[in-house]
């Protein structure tokens, strides 16, 4: 169990250590991965960024995912819908509902800066836990869009069969845990409070005042 995101971002920085040698961009799924990815961004002392992903809940179980957007992606778990006889009016409206609310973000986290290019990098893709996948997964496939070199999953808590399933998108997933019982992401945290949009805007904020002035030549290091 962690103590709470700040440790279990500690102990991942640990575990991806092998990934140290390649100066890799992180990328962090706000919002409670953020916290986490700060801490491998300045384990690593590297650049930190976001991608926000949205999660596409069911009717009535907005919790429960049949699929996620993220920037360029829409995944529809099409067996999921089908099973459940999902309308497709449904589909659409929470697909530009939940649009409307990643872009907000996007302009919110950013305060006015540009993305950093992922082109020829190794990327770490960093959230709190893995529970069903979908949201990590519309993530690498967002990422893949820009060309980079790798792309790596990482998390303090994976559930077993989501990490086994990402691994087939990914060039690599790293869990410090990976338990059987998994049941959530929260209950293998003591401290599991909510992170809000203040949390991930100070956090950035923080790390980008850590870095050198933002030039396109600088994202482009490590290509050569």
């Amino acid at each position: 169990m962690f103590q709470d995101r700040v440790d279990g971002g500690q102990q991942l920085a640990r575990a991806l250590g092998g990934y140290r040698e390649f100066h890799p961009i992180v990328v962090a799924l706000p919002r409670g991965g953020v916290p986490v990815g700060y801490e491998v961004a300045r384990a690593f002392d590297a650049d930190l960024d976001v991608i926000v992903v949205r999660k596409l809940g069911a009717p009535g179980n907005p919790e429960f995912a049949i699929g996620a957007i993220a920037p360029g992606i829409t995944e529809v778990n099409r067996s999921v819908v089908d099973m459940y006889g999902i309308p497709e009016r449904y589909i659409e409206d929470v697909i530009r509902r939940e649009r409307a609310e990643m872009e907000r973000q996007e302009r919110l986290y950013r305060s006015g800066r540009d993305p950093i290019q992922v082109a020829g990098r190794t990327v770490l893709v960093i959230d709190d836990g893995l529970a069903t996948g979908a949201t990590a997964s519309a993530a690498l496939a967002s990422i893949r869009i820009h060309d980079p070199d790798r792309v790596i999953f990482g998390a303090p808590v994976c559930a077993c069969d989501s990490a086994s399933d990402l691994a087939r998108k990914a060039d690599g997933v790293v869990c410090v845990l990976r338990p059987r019982d998994f049941a959530a992401v929260s209950i293998w945290y003591r401290d599991f409070t909510p992170t809000t949009d203040a949390d991930v805007t100070e956090c950035l904020n923080r790390a980008a005042r850590a870095r050198p002035p933002v030039g396109s030549q600088l994202w482009e290091r490590g290509r050569s």
